[in-house]
């Protein structure tokens, strides 16, 4: 089944406390703005038809920063969740909440992995909606990367999710239903957690 050109949503979840960071990363400088910004560029230059901003953690700060970026595309909505302290996973919920009526698709994109650029989401995008399968995902050596995209065939299996983990136990669940696609463009899932991963990403930025 080609599904080329049917719409696809993105949700970027940037709601955790970053307590192993021991301050905000979403905040952390980045380029010329902040690191949850990289991201949320890297998808609005995408072939995304809506971003979804799921905040929670410092939220009126993080909105306040990316205010006038947001301001002037109405592509993006900002989700809080109030319920940020219970995972990953209902970052997720409340993000497919603001676009389960308008989307069959979803992909999802962490606000810690900043080189994630608008040229990989496309190619994930292509070739996911090329395919009949509910899942799309970069393949990475040790198997499927991020970002990550599902079909509305899975909603009701993201709705059940819980904790920290994400979306992993139904990419797991459907492993042999993913379509993944491997990088043939520039590509490096380089996450922040730490202070020393935000010094070695200030590192690769400048070669990036």
């Amino acid at each position: 089944m080609d599904r080329k050109g049917e719409p696809v949503a993105g949700i970027i979840l940037g709601a955790g406390r970053s307590k192993r960071m021991g301050s905000t990363k979403q905040l952390l400088p980045f380029s010329d703005g902040i690191l949850l910004g990289q991201v949320m560029e890297a998808a609005l230059k995408a072939r995304l038809s809506r971003v979804v901003l799921v905040l929670g953690h410092e939220a009126e700060a993080i909105k306040a920063a990316l205010k006038e970026r947001m301001d002037a595309c109405p592509r993006v909505t900002v989700v809080i969740n109030p319920h940020f302290d219970r995972g990953m996973s209902s970052s997720i919920i409340a993000g497919l909440s603001a676009v389960e009526e308008t989307h069959d698709h979803v992909m999802i994109l962490l606000a810690d992995m900043p080189f994630i650029g608008t040229q990989v989401i496309n190619l994930l995008l292509e070739r996911y909606l090329a395919s009949d399968m509910p899942i799309g995902a970069i393949q990475v050596p040790e198997g499927t990367g991020h970002p990550v995209v599902f079909s509305r065939a899975l909603y009701p299996e993201l709705r059940q999710l819980e904790g920290d983990a994400g979306a992993r136990r139904v990419v797991e669940k459907y492993s042999q239903r993913i379509c993944l696609v491997r990088p043939t463009v520039p590509y490096n899932n380089t996450d922040i957690d730490t202070a020393a991963d935000y010094t070695k990403a200030c590192g690769i930025l400048d070669k990036w």
